[in-house]
């Protein structure tokens, strides 16, 4: 959970803002943005698939933001964030389907791995190579 140091106090009133913002319904201390947090899970696992990127058709809000993926062997994805996890809501870029069932992850990680084998042995050598270079860090 995502916190923050903000104090509401620190706005000048005549922020000009419109009603429509993305900041009308900030709250001070409690909000989490889920274009950041989809930012951030985009920069996590770039590396380990072909392509993937925020949407910037489908709309982003506090509660939900939606990200294109396209693993390593080509399929595409829309994925749906929200406070409940991550779940494909599409099979191709900026869409939703609202009959897709699909249950939400925890995790990119684990979602990822439930779609793609070659993301799987991607990210796996990555760790191995990173435990290698703690290791020599170790004996050094």
């Amino acid at each position: 959970r995502m916190e923050t140091d903000y104090n509401p106090m620190e706005l000048p009133n005549n922020t000009g803002f419109e009603e429509d913002s993305d900041y009308r319904d900030f709250e001070g201390t409690d909000v989490k943005d889920m274009r950041l947090e989809a930012e951030a899970v985009v920069n996590d696992v770039l590396f380990a698939v072909s392509n993937m990127f925020v949407s910037k058709t489908l709309p982003c809000a506090e509660d939900v933001a939606y990200i294109n993926v396209e693993t390593r062997e080509r399929n595409r994805y829309c994925l749906e964030l929200t406070e409940a996890g991550l779940r494909v809501v599409a099979y191709d870029f900026d869409q939703t389907d609202d009959r897709l069932q699909t249950p939400y992850h925890e995790t990119v990680y684990s979602l990822l791995d439930s779609l793609s084998p070659a993301y799987r042995e991607v990210f796996g050598n990555a760790i191995l190579q990173r435990l290698e270079a703690l290791k020599k860090e170790s004996q050094s």
